[in-house]
């Protein structure tokens, strides 16, 4: 798994930006962000987003986005042949990262 942060603007103290590459056998485990949401924009490939609390099964391709509200335990695989990448959008509030077994 690849992952750079792309962008951090001084207009918009705590955004920031992610770029990740998964790998057609990675998975990016289980977790939650306390204060923060996940919006998922995926650059190339497919990738396949489980969420908990409903239970939820989301495919995303090229173009297609998808958020996950704080708190809401989520996991992220690549569902495809070849690697995917994707950018991971978070506003403010604490970037924390709360793995789950």
């Amino acid at each position: 798994m690849r992952s750079s942060v792309v962008a951090t603007t001084p207009a918009r103290p705590g955004f920031r930006i992610a770029e990740m590459q998964i790998g057609p056998t990675q998975t990016i485990p289980w977790h939650y962000h306390s204060e923060v949401q996940d919006t998922f924009y995926v650059i190339n490939g497919t990738i396949r987003i489980f969420a908990r609390e409903p239970d939820e099964e989301v495919c995303l391709t090229a173009g297609q986005t998808y958020a996950v509200r704080p708190g809401r335990p989520h996991l992220v695989t690549n569902a495809g042949d070849a690697s995917a990448v994707f950018l991971v959008l978070q506003g403010m509030g604490e970037h924390d990262f709360v793995a789950l077994a």
